[in-house]
């Protein structure tokens, strides 16, 4: 079953108008969690329709316009690190999520979002689908919308933070980062309730 194929049998179960959530950043040391949801048209048609893990950026760019172009509503939800140090990161992502479902401008029926978990706090009838991002099309559009916004983010971060070069690690733990943290410490986008950037606080501390 391909990807559009799969939210068809939710449509053909009553679900007329669904909308698809997912979200990107929640294992970086750095920066927001994002996340999106988005309300598809029945007759879309996005060729190369995938879970944004296995796009190249480039191709994740021309989704990304071609999403935006054709979608019936699209919503974005950002945590910053200071919310996730304070709620924790599954707290924030479910925050994210909500925000980005709540900014929707379409009416819809269901929510189907990637993952094992629902989202707390709606009224509206949801799924969650394991692997999501690679079965339904409004989960993989979703996670497009979510993985390009947030690397945007962090491209406009770098500029402001240009010591810890994010532009090139999107804020995950890679040499390059974790050298950058030794040689700097953390800055204000940095999560200082994750472990390895506590774990530096505390050495800096002694």
């Amino acid at each position: 079953m391909d990807l559009f194929s799969f939210d068809c049998a939710y449509r053909d179960g009553g679900y007329r108008v669904i909308a698809g959530v997912d979200e990107a950043g929640r294992g970086p040391w750095a920066g927001p969690v994002v996340a999106a949801a988005v309300i598809l048209p029945t007759d879309s048609n996005l060729p190369g329709l995938n879970d944004s893990k296995k796009l190249s950026p480039q191709k994740r760019a021309v989704l990304f316009d071609a999403i935006s172009a054709s979608a019936l509503a699209i919503g974005v939800g950002v945590c910053d690190a200071g919310i996730i140090d304070s709620h924790n990161i599954l707290q924030a992502t479910f925050i994210a999520m909500r925000e980005a479902v709540e900014k929707l401008s379409a009416t819809f029926d269901a929510i189907l979002v990637d993952g094992s978990m629902t989202i707390p706090g709606l009224a509206h009838t949801q799924n969650a689908i394991i692997g999501g991002d690679g079965k339904s099309a409004c989960i993989a559009a979703a996670s497009i919308i979510a993985k390009v916004t947030r690397d945007r983010l962090m491209v406009a971060y770098s500029r402001e933070y240009p010591q810890y070069s994010f532009e090139k690690h999107k804020g995950y733990g890679t040499q390059e980062h974790h050298g950058a943290l030794k040689a700097y410490g953390p800055c204000p986008i940095h999560r200082k309730s994750f472990e390895p950037i506590r774990r530096l606080l505390n050495d800096r501390a002694i």
